[in-house]
């Protein structure tokens, strides 16, 4: 026996035993496991309750029933559909390196996967209007930024999504072109959706244009707000009409939260810029970036479904007032909803 022969590999290992055609599973030894597992894990848990202690505070408490607050809460919604339909398999997927749930349900995951990405980036670039109307006009903002705006609003940045993501996958659309390399990925226990070069840029525009209407408007808010604090300062040291005090305070207020709605917008294009980017390289040089770099790009874009929670909590002080009603129990009280939130 010579020494090649000694260092040969133990048996490979296959996603399903005895079964012809299973993929090759690339299993992690069990300390990573555990590890990968845990923070796969806690990313899907705090996009699930996080984003539901969202929804839930701006449903129940009256006060935060506005046109912009109804946008945010569709926006968790979002998220929170990618903490259950998404993470959750996608975690399974990465640590054992097979699918386990089914090719039927393969294909719905990518779906899922898309039409709720789509769905928050659109969201975020409505969003980033409203900031822009509120600030540059907010006393004139109530009367063009209404209920009915917000669910029109609200509609097109579900039903496009779910329109394009679904039509593309469910035609074999993405396919064309691929069919030898999707042959030849094809095994039982895997779950890999090959994308030609023409629907990767089309995917990546749907991304790029509203993120750079976002990039543009939340550019402009930035200057505004700095224009408007200059002008505010030069005017402290007058006396000031009743009337301006209150524009005044009304501009302090949006700005605020224009700046913390900003926030959620660049963490939202530093979570899922790289994954887009990676995936037109991907497609125009043959498929070339290894799994384990995919799968880094993937939790990072995933992960952003668990930021916005934080970033409230961390900025909007009736947000965590909300987080405490909530989850002390006093939100199942009776007359709750009128509760006064921006108290002192």
């Amino acid at each position: 026996m010579t020494a090649g022969e000694l260092t040969l590999p133990a048996t490979v290992q296959l996603c399903f035993e005895n079964v012809n055609g299973s993929c090759v599973k690339a299993p992690y030894s069990p300390g990573p496991r555990l590890l990968l597992y845990l923070v796969f894990g806690s990313g899907a848990v705090l996009a699930v309750f996080g984003n539901l202690l969202v929804m839930t505070s701006i449903l129940h408490f009256k006060q935060l029933h506005s046109p912009a607050n109804f946008l945010v809460a569709s926006l968790a919604c979002a998220d929170f559909l990618v903490g259950t339909t998404v993470m959750p398999f996608s975690m399974v997927r990465s640590v054992e390196s097979c699918w386990y749930f089914g090719d039927a349900y393969c294909k719905l995951h990518s779906c899922f996967n898309g039409s709720f990405c789509y769905s928050s980036i659109f969201h975020l670039c409505f969003i980033s209007i409203d900031r822009y109307i509120a600030v540059t006009d907010p006393l004139v903002y109530p009367t063009r930024f209404t209920f009915s705006v917000s669910g029109i609003c609200i509609t097109f940045s579900w039903l496009l999504p779910i329109t394009f993501c679904f039509s593309l996958l469910y035609t074999g659309a993405n396919e064309a072109g691929l069919e030898e390399l999707v042959s030849a990925l094809t095994c039982v226990g895997g779950c890999q959706i090959a994308v030609n070069q023409n629907w990767v840029l089309i995917n990546f525009l749907l991304f790029f244009i509203p993120a750079l209407v976002m990039i543009t408007l939340y550019s402009n808010i930035f200057l505004i707000a700095k224009q408007q604090a200059r002008k505010i300062e030069s005017l402290s040291h007058k006396t000031a009409k009743s009337s301006d005090s209150y524009k005044d305070r009304v501009a302090k207020r949006e700005r605020k939260a224009a700046t913390t709605l900003g926030i959620a917008v660049i963490a939202f294009l530093i979570s899922w810029l790289p994954y887009f980017i990676d995936s037109v390289i991907d497609a125009f040089l043959g498929f070339i970036t290894p799994t384990y770099v995919y799968e880094i790009l993937v939790w990072v874009a995933y992960y952003n479904s668990a930021m916005n929670p934080l970033i409230y909590a961390f900025f909007y002080p009736w947000f965590r007032k909300a987080i405490k009603l909530i989850v002390t129990g006093q939100v199942f009280r009776e007359n709750s909803s009128p509760i006064n939130l921006f108290a002192e």
